[in-house]
């Protein structure tokens, strides 16, 4: 593999705090793949690889910095001993990887983690699947999430799906008095593994569900639950009381954040808001946001414990619960100082990330 320079100014407009940024081209796949290490404070940087297409190298080493350092955040959120850190997979814009050329991706993600000597862990991601991380297993031990069949902990989806319902049930405490979910109406948008557990578990507690998908056949889940079926850009604008975004990132536009009829926003889609400000925005219409990053740091809880000498998984799923309290705790942090939940969100995640130096 060959090293390619990168000036982090030039690539992102700004000098990012960033530990590491390693940047090669595969030998095998003669992708690019990138690995940004935003901290290490915690422990060893923790973060999944994306595949994704994009309509450049230097944008998808954009993302991975940026990605990097909302699962610094995540992880210290969490509560856990973990750095943050991401990797990419830089597929070019209308490429479709061949089965061959996919298996190479992942044999030279592993050499690249490899060579970071342990700093930083892969895991699954948009994109990838346990079994791509077994195969990065071939290369690198600093990988986990792999299928159980190979002797991993398999997938997070169960535990991410379950720390976002611990998340939402802390929300409809504090906007209604009440963790009750039967009779409140629900918008879920998004029908993946981790969106489909969760209206499934809605519905199974009497919520009045709306659901919808990109994919038309995610139908037939929408009449198995007796939810409601809307297109995907009417979702937002259903009437109700929750809004869970669960599928891409970026949903939560101004435009959207203005149509909203629901009284709070809780979701496992990562990087909800398209701008910044939109926490803001979101305040100022009298709407709760619960931040992406807390609510859906269940997944990297689950690959994280699991993945240690002796995991317990009652330890596992205890700490996946306390993602509520998390929850409640930035929601009281939020009211007390008057900032948004996601300035909230950031300091309880700094004063864990730095308690240590503090220590």
């Amino acid at each position: 593999m060959s090293v390619m320079p990168v000036d982090l100014v030039a690539t992102t407009g700004v000098n990012l705090p960033h530990e590491t940024l390693h940047v090669v081209k595969g030998r095998r796949s003669g992708l690019t793949i990138s690995i940004a290490v935003h901290s290490t404070v915690l422990g060893p940087a923790l973060g999944g690889c994306r595949v994704w297409t994009y309509d450049s190298w230097a944008e998808a080493v954009n993302d991975s910095l940026r990605l990097a350092e909302g699962m610094t955040l995540k992880n210290a959120a969490a509560g856990l001993q973990r750095g943050g850190g991401k990797s990419v997979v830089y597929v070019p814009r209308g490429t479709v990887l061949t089965a061959e050329e996919r298996h190479d991706a992942m044999l030279d993600l592993g050499d690249a983690v490899e060579s970071l000597g342990g700093a930083y862990m892969t895991a699954e991601d948009v994109g990838t699947s346990a079994e791509d991380m077994a195969l990065v297993a071939t290369r690198t031990l600093h990988v986990c999430g792999l299928p159980s069949s190979a002797g991993g902990v398999g997938e997070p989806s169960d535990a991410t799906a379950a720390g976002v319902y611990a998340g939402l049930l802390s929300t409809l405490e504090r906007v209604f008095g009440s963790r009750a979910v039967a009779g409140r109406r629900v918008t879920v948008l998004g029908l993946g593994h981790v969106g489909s557990i969760i209206a499934m578990r809605l519905a199974h507690e009497g919520a009045v569900l709306t659901v919808t998908d990109v994919n038309p056949a995610k139908r037939t889940l929408a009449e198995a639950l007796g939810a409601r079926w809307v297109e995907p850009e009417e979702a937002h604008a259903v009437e109700g009381d929750l809004f869970v975004p669960a599928g891409v990132g970026g949903v939560l536009t101004d435009r959207v954040i203005d149509e909203l009829r629901v009284a709070a926003v809780v979701g496992p889609a990562n990087n909800q808001l398209a701008h910044r400000s939109g926490a803001a925005r979101l305040a100022a219409r009298g709407i709760l946001w619960a931040p992406d990053f807390v609510v859906n740091a269940g997944g990297v809880i689950f690959l994280s414990m699991m993945s240690e000498e002796n995991p317990s998984a009652d330890a596992t799923a205890a700490r996946v619960e306390q993602i509520g309290d998390t929850v409640s705790e930035i929601f009281a942090v939020a009211q007390e100082r008057g900032i948004t939940t996601l300035e909230a969100a950031e300091e309880v995640a700094l004063e864990r990330l730095h308690a240590p130096a503090n220590a």
